[in-house]
């Protein structure tokens, strides 16, 4: 399933539990059906990283009237939405991008393939009282592999090639801005006489949350042609000169999203109808802009919960089970 410039999705889900088929993957280019090839050992990262991204754009956009949704039915797996060179295009990019390089350096550190390992180049001389140890995670290999997959198809000499490339690289880029140092204490009855530290990455979510950031301020850009050697190059330049230009970190678009209220087969909308809204909410989730002015639905739903817990020594926890009534609001 082609997710903007990857192409794996639902149906490979399970490739880290079978023997890889490269040739039975559709929707590889060439250089990424050789890229399978030659790393065949690391592609269930790369599908494992492909599927944490698009779970992640389904967290971050749980609320909005575009909520990341995916279809089975298609080699497009988010349909036509990513048709368009819009800013929900752009963070797609950057998350699967991100998963890719996030799964394979987490693969390489766990000691899941024989070809990747730890970064053995510690960036810098250990801090007072402590000293390198540990597995620091290889991200700069997790980055080539997903740069190496995730921009073969992105080669041409157009606007949307090159928007894509900027978005792939923004997201490995926030990976390596959100590295931190992890530190466990050695010693006598857990003493911190001996400190070892190593470089990690954060949880995906923290990526996931950066990356939402960036694309509420994505820069819009617009599109100028270049005669050169090889002919019309399509470059992107900032619409706005009184903004800062968008730097390596920032996501960048040149088209206008539709407005996701109602279904759309042209632009991949499903609407909002149906959809549950937050009643008490004045954000995007609330039931004045999620359902686009059309009102909402209220139902009364019963919950089973465990309830009236009590902690009896030792050592268990014993609950009683309470059914509540909760309101449920959906967009008409």
């Amino acid at each position: 399933v082609v997710v903007g410039s990857l192409a794996i999705g639902h149906q490979y889900s399970s490739l880290g539990t079978q023997p890889i088929l490269c040739g039975s993957i559709p929707g590889l280019v060439p250089k990424q059906l050789r890229f399978c090839r030659n790393y065949v050992e690391i592609m269930p990262s790369v599908a494992e990283g492909v599927k944490i991204g698009i779970q992640e754009c389904q967290h971050q956009f749980r609320g909005r009237r575009w909520n990341c949704t995916t279809v089975n039915d298609s080699l497009a797996i988010f349909g036509p939405v990513l048709d368009k060179a819009t800013r929900e295009s752009a963070f797609v990019h950057a998350i699967a991008s991100a998963g890719v390089a996030f799964a394979v350096t987490r693969s390489c550190a766990e000691g899941s393939a024989t070809i990747c390992g730890c970064d053995t180049r510690h960036k810098g001389s250990p801090g007072e009282g402590w000293k390198w140890g540990g597995c620091s995670e290889d991200v700069e290999f997790g980055s080539m592999v997903s740069r190496e997959f995730a921009d073969a198809r992105e080669n041409r000499p157009d606007a949307r090639s090159a928007m894509n490339r900027h978005n792939n690289e923004a997201g490995r880029t926030s990976i390596i801005e959100l590295m931190h140092l992890k530190c466990k204490c050695h010693g006598l009855s857990g003493s911190c006489e001996v400190k070892t530290c190593w470089w990690s990455q954060p949880d995906f979510r923290v990526i996931g949350d950066y990356l939402k950031d960036k694309y509420d301020s994505a820069s819009e850009m617009v599109v100028e042609k270049h005669r050169e050697s090889r002919g019309w190059v399509e470059t992107l330049r900032p619409k706005y000169n009184f903004f800062k230009a968008p730097t390596e970190k920032d996501l960048v678009y040149y088209e206008n999203s539709p407005n996701f209220c109602e279904p759309n087969p042209e632009t991949g909308s499903f609407g909002t109808r149906d959809r549950i809204c937050n009643v008490t909410s004045h954000g995007i989730d609330g039931c004045d802009l999620l359902c686009c002015g059309r009102g909402h639905n209220t139902r009364t739903e019963k919950r089973k919960e465990k309830c009236h817990c009590i902690f009896h020594w030792c050592c268990y926890v014993r609950c009683q089970e309470c059914i509540r009534v909760y309101d449920v609001h959906t967009c008409k």
